[in-house]
C-alpha cells in the first residue's frame, strides 16, 4: 500500500470566529467525529504560504536573516511569504517573494516539498520550491521593505554547512529546516531535478474552505 495522507474531513455542525486578526483568524469548530462522539476544536485559519530554496551551481543555498518578534530571535531563513494576492498562482507568488526579499529571480522552479507545519492547531499549508538558475533582477521590483523586512540580509551558504547548522540546532526556522533536509535527501537520491514535481503541481487541499 502506498503511504499517503488521506482526505476525509469530518462534518462540522457549527463554526464560530473566535478572533479575527490582521492576518490570521482563530475559529472554533464543533466536529461530529463519529456516532455519539462530538467535540470542539479551535485552530488558526491561515492563508497559506510559499517558500523558495534557491541553489547555485556549486550547491550553495540562499538564506536571508530576519527578525521574528514572536520568538524574540533574528533567524536565518529561506525567502517566503503568504498566499495573500487574489488570483496569483502559488509558484508566481514564490518568484515574487524571492524578488522582493533578495532582489533575485530564477530560471527554473520545481516543487521540492509540501508541509503542514502545525496540523493540530492550524490549517496552514506551505509549498517549498527549489529554484535554480538564480540571477539578479534586471529591474527593481518596486517593493519597499518595511518593518522587520527593512533589515533583511542575504547570504549564500554551502548546502553541507546548512545541513550541519540544522543538525546542530543553529538553524531552527521550520520551513528552512524542512527545505535544507529535503534538498539533502534529494541529492542523496541522485539529485536529478526532473524527479521533482512541476512548479504548478496541484496545491494541497484544505477541507472546509469555500
Amino acid at each position: 500500500m502506498t503511504l499517503t495522507d488521506e482526505p476525509g474531513a469530518r462534518p462540522v455542525t457549527n463554526r464560530t470566529t473566535v478572533h479575527s486578526g490582521m492576518v490570521f483568524d482563530i475559529v472554533r469548530d464543533t466536529v461530529d467525529f463519529a456516532p455519539g462522539v462530538q467535540f470542539d476544536r479551535e485552530y488558526m485559519r491561515h492563508p497559506g504560504a510559499v517558500a523558495v530554496l534557491a541553489v547555485d551551481e556549486q550547491d550553495h543555498v540562499l538564506l536571508i536573516r530576519q527578525y521574528r518578534h514572536p520568538v524574540g530571535h533574528t533567524l536565518w531563513e529561506i525567502p517566503a511569504g503568504l498566499l495573500d494576492v487574489d488570483g496569483e498562482d502559488p509558484h508566481v507568488g514564490a518568484l515574487r517573494e524571492l524578488g522582493e526579499e533578495t532582489g533575485r529571480t530564477a530560471a527554473r522552479l520545481r516543487t521540492l516539498v509540501d508541509l503542514r507545519p502545525s496540523p493540530g492547531g492550524s490549517d496552514e499549508v506551505i509549498r517549498i520550491y527549489l529554484a535554480t538558475g538564480a540571477r539578479a533582477l534586471e529591474e527593481a521590483t518596486g517593493f519597499e521593505r518595511t518593518d522587520e523586512e527593512a533589515e533583511i540580509e542575504t547570504r549564500w551558504l554551502p548546502l553541507a554547512d546548512a545541513v550541519t547548522a540544522v543538525l546542530e540546532g543553529r538553524l531552527t526556522n521550520a520551513t528552512t529546516v524542512t527545505a535544507v533536509l529535503a534538498l539533502a535527501a534529494h541529492r542523496a537520491r541522485g539529485g536529478d531535478d526532473g524527479m521533482l514535481r512541476a512548479a504548478d503541481a496541484p496545491f494541497l487541499e484544505r477541507p472546509g474552505r469555500d
